[in-house]
């Protein structure tokens, strides 16, 4: 188990350990527009998209229904055409879909990133925390527009979680009626007939259609009921099997009716001839190609890195022949849809997905062991997500995230072993946003998690004293120490009721709680704390290892905090030692220590020294977080910090301006570092008139410098 000793190299001396009790694992937008591509076979509706337009200029949201609950019938094609027509008018758009959670959970994950909820709020209800959302909702200038896709109920979009600005533009799908009183809606018909034809015109060619006009027309507007979905899933069967006549396709479709009505499998679509259409389908590929496909609908209706159905197909009885096979006919006939021009990701439509589902449903053997394999490979990624992630590792598991989301919402019961592997689902969402700076939706996701392993498994789980650890470095995090003291003491006491004090987890809990009393400026309990789980460290693992690294490198920043510079100097130079032993030098606490050390020499004189290694630190940071993490403002105001020291204020500046956007973009307007950063750069300004402050800075850093003078 990989502990990182990444921390802050200022008076704060924030401990950024984050440290688990769990076994070695065994060998991811400013705010930008989310919104899909349309459609390249969108026909018709042109009356739909005007109506739906000027309805959002004079009311704040507009619902597009289906008539009597039809499924497939182009609401999210019509959706996306609308956001592409009139792209221009909206400063931004957002696209959320509400299948699987409420909107208030989705708008947490999609702002959470991006406005940092006021500390105020971090207790309050799910509810205010949405509404102040909405209230600060980036840009701030402009009409948005906000498509909250294949909403199934009324619950998932309740009234009181809807924005109040009018300025934020709602369209809403849905196959329900009566969705909400608050908004216009418009009720989707199937398509003209005219419509249909075009449509089956555009994917199968003039010729073919000319052919047997009226016995289109039939299928069209008797079999298939004018509905999208299904036209364009046969107008693929058709392209793909090109010698078959439109007298065959009937012939198909009215087996696969009757089929479907004894079965009753097609209840849920709201028309037969959807079910059909993806039935002649689905009764067309091969035995191993349905086996894909059924693997297919265990993933969340994202999105779907092919890469991660290989991965997952390892653990079953599917070949990479048949993943290959499965590739090329779930394409050819529109079963699925590349959404990128590598043809690295694919969507399925909802419906096909639930056509998927019941598939496997039927075989219970398979739907079992499918759903193992989904599980264990989605844990095993999560397992992988290191202590603090590189970019390169983010990058590289964020494919993996919305299917991660999907095991911890509704796949808890098919996690193996759930004492050992239940925590492991959730600790890799978190560590997946630790490693981002989004500090907040990580203490979601473990509060989420201790509420799960206390129901599942009892309050008095050894597991839950591992949980309030990591919880309580996360409240360090983000700035509350006093709360993060109260859960660092009560996992220290379990551990200790069930372990004793001499053991590797009492020790790392007293080096936690030693963090939280520096946040707090109570040095005298930390030192003693630091130097008992030191002591410990030692008598259990000796000396060369990251934990004792770690304590090093801890009572280093300790000491830089109280002054005690010549006493921190030598325990930086030995950390850093130990970390190049045991890790090499490119690594994030090798950074990490350089930046401590380069703390002590700054405030020793040694300017030249102290510069040298902040900008290796800095430097090394970049590359293995990227540029906006909270770790590179760290740096960014260390080593303005240098330059302000030597009064060098011009090299100074814009590493102020640059690690106060970070901080305030990352972390909150009112945290610790976010203050602390714009203190110092406040000081810097001090030197300037007020007329050259005018001249250079907008009105609110001249009103901040005035009140600190």
């Amino acid at each position: 188990m990989k502990i990182n000793i990444e921390q802050d190299g200022n008076d704060n001396n924030q401990n950024n350990t984050f440290n688990l009790n769990i076994p070695e694992p065994k060998e991811r937008q400013a705010v930008p527009s989310n919104v899909g591509k349309s459609t390249v076979n969108f026909v018709g509706r042109e009356d739909e998209l005007t109506l739906i337009h000027q309805q959002l200029q004079t009311e704040q949201g507009v619902i597009v229904c289906a008539v009597e609950g039809l499924g497939g019938i182009g609401k999210t094609a019509l959706a996306l055409e609308y956001a592409k027509r009139y792209q221009q008018e909206y400063a931004a758009q957002y696209w959320l879909s509400l299948r699987l959670s409420g909107l208030a959970e989705e708008i947490v994950k999609l702002a959470g990133p991006y406005l940092s909820l006021p500390e105020i709020l971090k207790k309050e209800s799910l509810e205010k925390q949405v509404d102040w959302y909405w209230q600060n909702w980036l840009p701030q200038q402009g009409k948005l527009l906000l498509i909250l896709d294949d909403v199934p109920n009324i619950d998932r979009i309740p009234d009181r979680m809807l924005p109040k600005d009018s300025r934020i533009k709602i369209l809403v799908t849905t196959r329900e009626r009566c969705l909400s009183t608050e908004f216009q809606s418009i009720a989707l018909d199937v398509l003209p007939l005219d419509k249909c034809v075009e449509l089956l015109t555009k994917i199968v060619g003039t010729a073919k259609v000319e052919q047997e006009k009226a016995l289109v027309e039939q299928i069209c507007h008797e079999i298939l009921g004018r509905l999208t979905l299904a036209v364009e899933l046969v107008g693929e069967y058709l392209a793909k099997n090109r010698h078959l006549k439109f007298s065959h396709l009937r012939d198909k479709l009215n087996l696969a009716h009757t089929a479907l009505t004894k079965e009753r499998n097609h209840r849920d679509y709201g028309h037969l001839g959807v079910a059909a259409a993806i039935k002649i389908s689905w009764d067309d590929l091969s035995f191993a190609v349905q086996k894909v496909a059924m693997l297919l609908s265990l993933f969340a209706p994202v999105a779907i890195a092919w890469t991660l159905l290989e991965d997952t197909a390892k653990s079953t009885e599917i070949t990479e022949s048949e993943l290959e096979e499965a590739r090329g006919q779930l394409d050819n006939s529109h079963l699925m849809q590349p959404v990128d021009e590598d043809y690295s990701f694919y969507r399925i439509h909802p419906l096909v997905r639930e056509f998927f589902q019941r598939q496997l449903q039927e075989i219970p053997e398979k739907n079992s062991l499918y759903r193992c394999a989904f599980v264990e490979t989605l844990l095993t990624i999560a397992e992988n997500i290191p202590q603090t992630p590189t970019r390169e590792i983010i990058a590289a598991v964020t494919p993996a995230i919305p299917h991660l989301q999907l095991v911890s919402q509704t796949m808890l019961d098919d996690i193996p072993n759930p004492e050992d592997n239940l925590i492991q689902v959730f600790l890799g969402l978190a560590l997946f946003y630790k490693g981002q700076g989004e500090y907040d939706l990580a203490a979601v996701t473990l509060t989420k998690c201790c509420e799960e392993i206390q129901s599942r498994l009892g309050e008095n789980h050894p597991i839950v004293a591992d949980i309030l650890n990591n919880l309580a470095v996360l409240y360090e995090f983000q700035g509350r120490y006093a709360e993060g003291e109260l859960l660092c003491k009560h996992s220290l006491s379990l551990i200790k009721k069930r372990l004793g004090e001499k053991n590797l987890d009492f020790a790392i809990r007293l080096d936690n709680l030693a963090g939280l009393y520096c946040c707090q400026g109570k040095y005298a309990e930390a030192e003693s704390l630091y130097k008992h789980s030191r002591s410990l460290i030692k008598q259990l693992l000796g000396e060369k290892n990251l934990y004792f690294a770690n304590i090093l490198n801890n009572l280093a920043e300790l000491y830089l905090s109280q002054g005690r510079y010549i006493e921190a100097e030598p325990l930086c130079k030995r950390c850093l030692s130990l970390i190049e032993q045991l890790l090499g030098e490119n690594n994030l606490d090798f950074a990490t220590s350089l930046n401590n050390l380069a703390e002590s020499y700054k405030y020793q004189g040694r300017y030249a020294e102290a510069e040298l290694l902040y900008k290796c630190s800095l430097s090394m940071r970049e590359q293995l977080l990227g540029e906006n993490h909270p770790d590179v403002a760290n740096s960014l105001n260390n080593l303005a910090e240098l330059y302000k020291y030597q009064g060098k204020y011009a090299e100074a500046e814009p590493l102020y301006v640059r690690a106060i956007a970070i901080y305030q973009e990352r972390l909150r307007e009112n945290h610790p570092d976010t203050q602390k950063v714009r203190q110092n750069f406040m000081i810097l300004l001090s030197r300037l008139s007020d007329e050259e402050l005018q001249q250079r800075f907008p009105d609110e850093i001249v009103n901040l410098l005035k009140s600190i003078r």
